[in-house]
C-alpha cells in the first residue's frame, strides 16, 4: 500500500527508526528483539505526542457540545417539526460556541497517514527492501530479531517454511501472534467502549446512539484483519491503544461530567485529584504542635461571713 504523495512521510518515519534504534543499539544488542520492540514503542510515542495538540482540541471541542447539550436539546423540541430549520439552528449555535462537531476525526485524520507510513515501511523491512534511506544492513538486523521467539516481520499466515527461514518456531510464532492480535482486539473494544460511553453521557438523547453502541462490539473484529500484519506493525497497534487509553483517562478525570441547575445551567465541578494529589492525601501529614493551654483564671470568690454579722445581730 505504498501512495507516491506521501514519500516523503515514509523517509521522515524511516529516518526516525533509524535514530531511535541508533540511540538504543548503543547500550543493547541492535539485532536483539528488546532493541527492535523498544524502537517501535519509541516511535509510537513520539508519534502520538505529535498530534497530542489534536487531540486537547478535539476533547475541547467535545466539552464545548457537552455545556451546549441543554440549549440543543431545546433546539431540538421547538423546531422537531421542521429538522432543516433545526439543524440550521444547532449548527449556528455549535459555531457561535467555538464548537466543532467534525473535532473527533481530527486525531484519527492524522493518525491515518502515520499508519499506513508505519505499514509501508515496516512491510518493506519484513520483506527485505532497503528503502527510504535505510541500509541493507539494518533492514537484516530487523529481519533477524525475534519478540518472545517470534520473528519481527512474521505475519499469522506465513508459511512454517518462511517462518523457519527466520530461525523460528512455527508453532511458537503463531502463539506470539495470535496473543498479540487478541491484545489488539481487547485494547481495541476498551478504547472504543471509553469514547462511545462518554459521548452517551454528554447526549443521552443521542439518535446514534444505537449505532455507536453497535460499532463498540464490533470494533474488536476489525482487529482481527491485523492477522496480515507483521508482528512490528502489531506492536505499533497495541501501543497506540494503551496510550490512547490513559490519554483518554486523564481528560475525563480532569474534567468530569458538568451538571445542570433547574434552568439549564452549567455547575462548575471539582475535577477528580490525580494519582500525585491521592498519595499527597494518603501522607500523614505534619501535626503541629499542641498550642499553649490557656491561663487559668481564678476569681476571687467572696469570703462567706457567718449570719450574725450577714444581719448584724449579736451573740448571746
Amino acid at each position: 500500500m505504498e501512495l507516491s504523495w506521501l514519500s516523503w512521510l515514509y523517509q521522515a518515519v524511516a529516518h526516525v527508526i533509524i535514530w531511535i534504534h541508533s540511540a538504543y543499539s548503543t547500550v543493547l544488542d541492535p539485532d536483539s528483539g528488546l532493541t527492535w520492540a523498544l524502537t517501535i514503542i519509541t516511535l509510537t510515542v513520539l508519534m502520538r505526542v505529535l498530534i497530542f495538540p489534536l487531540f486537547l482540541k478535539q476533547m475541547r471541542s467535545s466539552r464545548k457540545m457537552q455545556e451546549l447539550a441543554p440549549k440543543v436539546q431545546e433546539l431540538r423540541k421547538r423546531y422537531k417539526n421542521d429538522k432543516q430549520r433545526m439543524n440550521q439552528e444547532v449548527m449556528a449555535l455549535y459555531q457561535g460556541a467555538g464548537a466543532n462537531p467534525l473535532g473527533g476525526c481530527l486525531p484519527v485524520v492524522a493518525q491515518f497517514p502515520i499508519f499506513i507510513s508505519m505499514f509501508t515501511v515496516l512491510h518493506n523491512m519484513a520483506d527485505g527492501h532497503a528503502k527510504y534511506g535505510m541500509t541493507q544492513e539494518l533492514v537484516d538486523s530487523a529481519r533477524k530479531a525475534h519478540i518472545f521467539g517470534a520473528p519481527l516481520p512474521a505475519n499469522f499466515w506465513m508459511s512454517s517454511e518462511q517462518i523457519i527461514s527466520f530461525s523460528a518456531n512455527p508453532v511458537t510464532t503463531k502463539v506470539v501472534l495470535a496473543i498479540f492480535v487478541a491484545v489488539s482486539s481487547l485494547t481495541t473494544f476498551l478504547t472504543v467502549r471509553q469514547s462511545v460511553t462518554r459521548s452517551i453521557q454528554q447526549m443521552p438523547d443521542n439518535p446514534m446512539a444505537q449505532q455507536q453502541k453497535i460499532l463498540m462490539y464490533i470494533s474488536p473484529l476489525f482487529a482481527f484483519f491485523s492477522l496480515n500484519f507483521p508482528l512490528g506493525l502489531i506492536m505499533y497497534w497495541v501501543t497506540t491503544n494503551v496510550w490512547t487509553l490513559g490519554q483518554q483517562h486523564w481528560f475525563y478525570s480532569r474534567h468530569p461530567m458538568p451538571q445542570y441547575d433547574a434552568k439549564g445551567n452549567v455547575i462548575p465541578v471539582q475535577p477528580k485529584p490525580g494519582l500525585i494529589a491521592k498519595l499527597r492525601k494518603t501522607q500523614p501529614e505534619e501535626q503541629a504542635p499542641p498550642p499553649p493551654p490557656e491561663p487559668k483564671i481564678i476569681r476571687q470568690q467572696p469570703s462567706r461571713q457567718s449570719r450574725s454579722k450577714r444581719t448584724g445581730s449579736k451573740k448571746s
